[in-house]
Parts: C-alpha cells; structure tokens; sequence
C-alpha cells in the first residue's frame, strides 16, 4: 500500500518538473499554481521574474473554511482567486497543474477562474 503511494508521489512530481520547464510567470503574464490535497485546495499566483506571491486563496483561510475539495467547491475557489486577480488588474495567468491531471477538482478551479473574466 505505501509503496504505491510513493510512486503516485513519485509520478507526479515526475510530470511536475517536465511542466516546470516550459512554464513561467511574469509580471504581465503571472503563474496560477495549484496544490490540492485531501483536506485542502489552495492557489497561488506567483511573478517568477521578482520571486513573489502577488496573490493566494486556500481553503484554510478563516473565511473560505466551509468550502470542500469538490467540483462545486474549486469552483468557488476559482472565482474568488478570479475577484482577488480582477482587483490586482491581473487579467491573464499561466495555468500549472503543479503535475496534477487536468480532471475532476483542478478543471472545476480551472473553469472557475475562468468564469470571473481570467484568461489563461
């Protein structure tokens, strides 16, 4: 049983630096990285030209606590990380999966971002 956590670990990390290569933010064009785990979803929008996190959202915060890793919840993660860019005048991302499968929690994010006005 660990053995095939470790190496779902390990294939994902694996796709995660392949991605890394050809993704990266700046000021105009920052990156949305996703990180989600069974209990938590948080995004971060990142300017890898400075080095800085420009904005984030995570289900830990005090506010954001009801929503749950599903769909429906990434979907509403997505459109307040959408309304905090929108406030920031940051109308364009670059989407990283962060080596997740673009399906199921990451695409419902995905869209939800999108919703708000975000292009990626």
């Amino acid at each position: 049983m660990l053995r095939k956590i470790v190496e779902k670990d390990r294939k994902r990390l694996k796709r995660k630096v392949h991605i890394r290569k050809r993704i990266s933010g700046t000021a105009e064009r920052p990156r949305m990285t996703v990180f989600r785990s069974n209990r938590s979803l948080s995004v971060q929008i990142i300017d890898d030209t400075r080095g800085c996190t420009l904005a984030a959202a995570s289900t830990l915060e005090k506010d954001l606590r009801g929503i749950k890793v599903t769909k429906e919840g990434a979907g509403q993660l997505g459109e307040i990380m959408g309304k905090r860019l929108l406030e920031k005048d940051i109308k364009t991302v670059v989407f990283d999966r962060n080596g997740y499968l673009y399906h199921g929690v990451i695409k419902a994010l995905a869209d939800g971002t999108r919703k708000t006005g975000v292009q990626f």
